[in-house]
């Protein structure tokens, strides 16, 4: 009934429709099996993309040729630039998402893919041979077999429910879970612990009185996270800010005997940085309200997603606190917010190309790895795809630094120091931000993606137009003098020192107050020279990214350096079967956790907890490196 199939995904979750697509892009024979074909990229919680870290995660994604980006511009109804206000290292594009029209573009995309088949089915075991996996077993017992298996079963895997004092087995609210397949896998040794997430309300934005809340529009002049030609948005909804104050905390208050996290029912691990709004209050006593983001589902809908509120309270305690907060006195809820447990496997039992060190060509992806949000998954579905793709054709597998992605990074810490939280991206994870702008994905990523077969020549020519923008504007700039009757005037104005003598125009936009636009204006030579390249597609683009080179040129050189001397250490391999017990000048603990974790490098060996630098020294000496 079933061909064979070079690739099975498992889950069409974000980590399992760019798994699916990348691996069948790229010449794998490719079948997506997932519990409901209605439901595949479902937006669960928020209906938006991006934001802090995250948004630089969808644009190295893009930048590989990957397609959360794109079907975030085609379906965006609102898109911000955050943190603008700080330096370009921490700036990250965040956007609001039509949630059906979202998944809906994902569908399409999917079908689109000559070598991508589809099954609605739920796998129940894996068929193992060897130590290899050669297929799955599915609830109507039917096999399927395949060189590799993708797991990207998010949290449906022996999924539990939990609002108040009900409980029951689900994977999404509505949705039955994935049974037994867990079991199925512990039985070959891979380890499963659980971890908890939750949601808040939903609630009928006809009932909302939004004069009451702060409006949050969207940029005055909107970007993408796509670097291909997307479509602009053309026009926006806004989101909305409220607060919650003490009145509704003690209401919230009343429903904490019922609350599954305080009596002890729920006991996995929860979202250190996304807690539920009772775990807010309980944790942080001292604050006398918190900030809620009221964000529309989508261009038509009346459903607003309530985020800051998530909650596994009792519904009629969150509908009573629901209406104690300006705004919502008449509001009604079309979802209560719940609480969910689930199974996830420890990411130490991975390799750096996510393939599992027990069981050969089994891949594991996204929330099934500890981690949250749909970037997060998207980037494990993405890289699990290209290298179940590349191990089957004996190729190399494809593996990011640190120093190259905030994928790498992301990764590394999983495969490195494990979770036992869910997961989430920031920037101060991540030590190279300087270098892993949101801006220069594209150049650090595309040739990457394009050598891999996933990038287009259509990507690579717009990088190649604007890396020559960007030189012919750096020259400018650098071969450019400015009298000081030219630049004194804007100097006095951004409160900035004037100067008495010409002075080179890269001087001056060292300066923070000062922005290339002001260089430009001052200068007819310069302005003639520069706005020369406007036609170019690329053009705002290189301008805005040559402007972050010139002025941030003396860290971005110090990051590079830095860089280069830790590559060292990375560069230094460990074989997989190193017997790290006869280093007896290493600790006890540090032995230990070498052994678990078998570090591919000296580098990943360096950032497991509990390795000193006296450790690494010893191992070094041993190597005779």
């Amino acid at each position: 009934m079933f061909a064979n199939y070079d690739i099975i995904v498992v889950g069409g979750g974000h980590a399992g429709c760019e798994a699916a697509a990348a691996s069948a892009r790229m010449g794998s024979k490719v079948l997506l099996i997932t519990l409901n074909l209605a439901t595949i990229a479902q937006m669960s919680c928020n209906p938006a993309m991006g934001g802090i870290a995250k948004g630089q995660i969808v644009r190295e994604i893009d930048a590989l040729g990957g397609f959360t980006g794109i079907v975030t511009d085609h379906t965006m109804i609102q898109f911000r630039m955050l943190n603008r206000s700080k330096g370009p290292a921490m700036w990250s594009p965040r956007a609001q998402s039509d949630r059906m029209l979202f998944a809906a573009k994902w569908k399409e995309v999917l079908e689109s893919i000559p070598n991508l088949d589809f099954w609605q089915d739920s796998v129940t075991e894996l068929i193992v041979k060897n130590q290899k996996v050669i297929g799955v077993r599915t609830k109507h017992g039917i096999e399927i077999f395949a060189h590799s298996v993708i797991i990207t079963s998010g949290t449906f895997l022996n999924g539990s429910i939990h609002i108040g004092k009900n409980s029951y087995s689900g994977g999404r609210l509505g949705e039955a879970p994935s049974s037994g397949f867990t079991q199925n896998i512990n039985s070959y040794g891979i380890e499963s612990e659980r971890l908890k997430t939750g949601t808040p309300v939903r609630v009928d934005g006809r009932t909302i009185d939004f004069s009451k809340l702060i409006e949050q529009p969207g940029d005055e002049n909107p970007a993408k996270f796509s670097f291909l030609d997307t479509p602009p948005l053309k026009s926006q909804k806004s989101c909305w800010l409220a607060y919650t104050d003490e009145n509704v905390h003690d209401i919230l208050r009343t429903g904490f005997e019922d609350s599954p996290m305080f009596t002890g029912r729920i006991k996995a691990g929860g979202p250190r940085y996304c807690p539920s709004i009772e775990d807010k209050i309980d944790r942080f006593s001292d604050k006398n309200r918190h900030q809620l983001f009221v964000e529309p589902e989508g261009w038509d809908s009346i459903d607003y997603y309530v985020n800051g509120f998530s909650s596994s309270l009792p519904i009629e305690v969150q509908y009573k606190a629901l209406n104690a907060i300006p705004g919502f006195e008449y509001s009604k809820i079309l979802k209560p917010g719940y609480a969910i447990e689930y199974d996830y496997f420890p990411p130490t039992q991975l390799d750096f190309n996510l393939e599992s060190k027990k069981i050969e060509n089994l891949y594991f992806a996204g929330q099934v790895n500890g981690t949250t949000g749909y970037e997060e998954a998207a980037c494990q579905g993405l890289m699990a795809g290209i290298n179940a793709h590349l191990k089957i054709r004996n190729e190399t597998s494809f593996i990011l630094k640190r120093s190259e992605a905030y994928i790498g990074v992301l990764i590394d810490d999983l495969i490195t120091k494990g979770t036992k939280e869910p997961y989430r991206m920031f920037t101060s994870r991540a030590e190279f931000r300087i270098l892993l702008r949101q801006d220069n994905a594209d150049s650090r990523l595309t040739r990457k993606g394009f050598k891999l077969g996933l990038a287009t020549q259509e990507r690579l020519d717009k990088l190649v137009e604007k890396e020559f923008l960007i030189d012919k504007i750096s020259e400018t700039i650098a071969s450019g003098k400015l009298l000081p009757e030219q630049i004194n005037p804007i100097l006095n104005e951004r409160k900035s020192s004037s100067v008495k003598i010409k002075t080179s125009a890269e001087k001056i936009l060292l300066r923070p107050q000062v922005k290339i636009h002001d260089i430009v204006s001052c200068s007819e030579e310069m302005k003639k020279e520069i706005e020369a390249l406007k036609p170019y597609k690329t053009y705002q683009e290189a301008l805005e990214s040559a402007e972050i080179s010139i002025k941030y040129k003396g860290y971005l050189d110090r990051e590079a350096e830095m860089a280069k001397k830790i590559s060292r250490l990375e560069n230094t391999k460990l074989r997989p079967d190193f017997d790290y017990s006869q280093l007896k000048a290493i600790s006890y603990e540090g032995r230990e956790k070498l052994m678990k974790v078998k570090p591919r490098t000296v580098g990943q060996a360096s950032r497991i907890s509990g390795i000193s630098p006296s450790d690494i020294s010893v191992l070094l000496i041993h190597l005779g490196a």
